[in-house]
């Protein structure tokens, strides 16, 4: 009785152009939430200082 033979898997190096595109993509989606975030603060900023301006907001408390 014979033993069958099982096949293994080959075990190969790193991929360095599978590594090269998943670093690009996750670069790229994390460089974007960063700036997607900055841009939600810009637009903070930006309705902060128009309504000061404005002068719907003040930022000297009133005394009473």
């Amino acid at each position: 009785m014979g033993g069958g033979r099982v096949a293994h898997p080959v075990l190969k190096g790193p991929s360095v152009v599978k590594e090269l595109v998943i670093g690009a993509v996750l670069g790229l989606a994390a460089g974007g939430l960063w700036k997607m975030h900055h841009w939600n603060e810009q637009r903070k900023t930006r309705a902060f200082y128009d309504l000061l301006e404005k002068g719907e907001i003040s930022v000297v408390v009133d005394e009473e």
